[in-house]
């Protein structure tokens, strides 16, 4: 499948990718902001909120935190240290937190939509109710914004065969549900265009979390993970993706260790600090999305 959806090509004998200014790499930051059902249906595949019986308040609770509190303090961070955010964005965030809006449009953060809601998963649906899905968000993005949405990152890493096709042929641009990669790459669709833009389930806290890695080894994770990308981005841009979760690093005990390694970042020549839909244009204007 991997295969018909984008040929292999070694990063070693492609054309030459070079990002704006001569930089070496393409680091966008990536906050999952997102919104968990107190009492969501039961979904086809798995049940959203696995501990019984509902509501499990332990699990709703922990990740309301990330929207109450961690959210803010990761912004007041990143805004300290001039990074732009692309913000992995549950659509009706937005709706239960108008706040939350406010203060992304002020600082003019960057969205992919991750969906409607985090336990409203993708997997197995319908060709038909996918896209009737993709459209709403797509829609609603536009209501609240004016503009058109760029990106597409499935709600829980959830998605379906069809999932590429319908977001292209909706006029995403950008999507982030394979990881296979270090660049940009397109993507074959049915209809129109795609290219994916590399989005990190090893340099994810959420990943890391799970396994019970600490702030510390995760923040070294994200420093050699930079520091090697950046070593080969003289030869061959890379990107590199920090996917964050407020209710994660945003946590007090936390939040110095990715203080650390967002500094280590910021510190080096040769980054762009950059937005998904600034990488997925640049990328576009320099190789284009021809497969």
């Amino acid at each position: 499948m991997i295969a018909d959806r984008v040929p292999y090509v070694p990063i070693t004998e492609r054309p030459r990718l070079t990002w704006p200014g001569g930089a070496r790499v393409a680091v966008w930051v990536v906050p999952n902001v997102e919104h968990y059902e107190y009492l969501p249906n039961q979904v086809r595949s798995r049940n959203p909120w696995p501990r019984m019986p509902h509501p499990d308040i332990l699990g709703y609770g922990l990740r309301d935190y990330g929207n109450r509190v961690g959210l803010w303090r990761m912004a007041e961070l990143t805004d300290a240290l001039g990074i732009p955010c692309t913000l992995s964005l549950n659509i009706a965030n937005w709706e239960h937190y108008p706040e939350i809006f406010e203060a992304s449009e002020a600082r003019g953060w960057d969205v992919m939509c991750h969906g409607i809601y985090n336990t409203q998963y993708h997997w197995s649906l319908p060709e038909d109710e996918e896209r009737a899905i993709i459209a709403d968000c797509v829609e609603t993005y536009h209501r609240f914004t004016g503009r058109r949405l760029a990106g597409w990152f499935s709600p829980a890493a959830t998605f379906t065969e069809n999932t590429p096709d319908l977001v292209a042929e909706a006029g995403i641009t950008y999507y982030c549900d394979w990881y296979h990669d270090d660049q940009p790459t397109p993507i074959r669709v049915r209809n129109g265009s795609l290219i994916t833009i590399p989005y990190q389930m090893d340099i994810n806290d959420a990943m890391v979390w799970r396994h019970h890695i600490e702030a510390g080894d995760f923040a070294t994770m994200i420093i050699d993970h930079f520091d090697t990308l950046w070593r080969e981005g003289a030869d061959q841009g890379r990107v590199v993706c920090i996917a964050l979760h407020p209710f994660i690093m945003g946590q007090p005990h936390r939040i110095r260790a990715l203080e650390r390694a967002l500094a280590h970042i910021v510190a080096h020549d040769g980054v762009w600090l950059a937005t998904g839909s600034e990488i997925a244009d640049w990328y576009l204007s320099q190789i284009g999305d021809a497969t």
